[in-house]
């Protein structure tokens, strides 16, 4: 197995813009664990970033400080870099080509928003071939709400977490991606 962790829209509108996510506490803390265990085990690590085509949108504005990625994420080395305009991160960019290139056949998911852009990338991913680790506490969400009701972030995030899961996503924690990545280098030493 080769896989990639895909770090998705960690971007500072998730912050200190207007789309604040809230759950899982914890989940910024868990995506830099899983990109240090990455970097730790020979992962490559693959940091999306999200902009809006549309001028007049309220957020993900090119060039503006919620449009930037987390520092957390910013300042850890990653192996490649795209920009997406769509919540699927293989639309209209160089993804799919880059991981057949590196001969990756599994892909990790993290970031956010876990129902938008994460699931959306996982299905993608899944049509496309690859197998999928969705990991649970490094993706996170907010609570929604319009004219058709409202759902708390933390039932949201769990219903995901249940469709990827029956949709044959390896749904995990951090920790048991983590000690996968150990456990498979040992083998691969002996």
């Amino acid at each position: 197995m080769s896989r990639a962790l895909l770090v998705i829209d960690v971007q500072q509108e998730f912050f200190t813009g207007k789309l604040p996510v809230s759950y899982p506490r914890g989940s910024l803390h868990r995506i830099t664990e899983a990109m240090d265990a990455a970097r730790k085990n020979g992962v490559p690590v693959v940091v999306i970033q999200h902009t809006s085509l549309y001028p007049d949108s309220q957020t993900f504005q090119r060039w503006s400080n919620e449009w930037e990625l987390h520092p957390e994420i910013a300042r850890r080395p990653h192996d490649l870099h795209i920009e997406k305009n769509r919540p699927g991160s293989f639309t209209d960019t160089s993804l799919e080509g880059w991981l057949r290139e590196k001969g990756i056949d599994t892909v990790a998911i993290t970031g956010y928003m876990t129902q938008m852009c994460c699931d959306t990338t996982a299905k993608q991913a899944l049509h496309l071939g690859f197998q999928v680790e969705f990991l649970s506490d490094a993706t996170g969400t907010l609570s929604l709400g319009n004219a058709f009701g409202s759902i708390p972030a933390k039932e949201l995030h769990r219903n995901i977490l249940i469709i990827q899961s029956a949709f044959r996503s390896r749904v995990m924690t951090t920790a048991e991606w983590i000690k996968q990545l150990g456990a498979e280098a040992t083998v691969q030493t002996k």
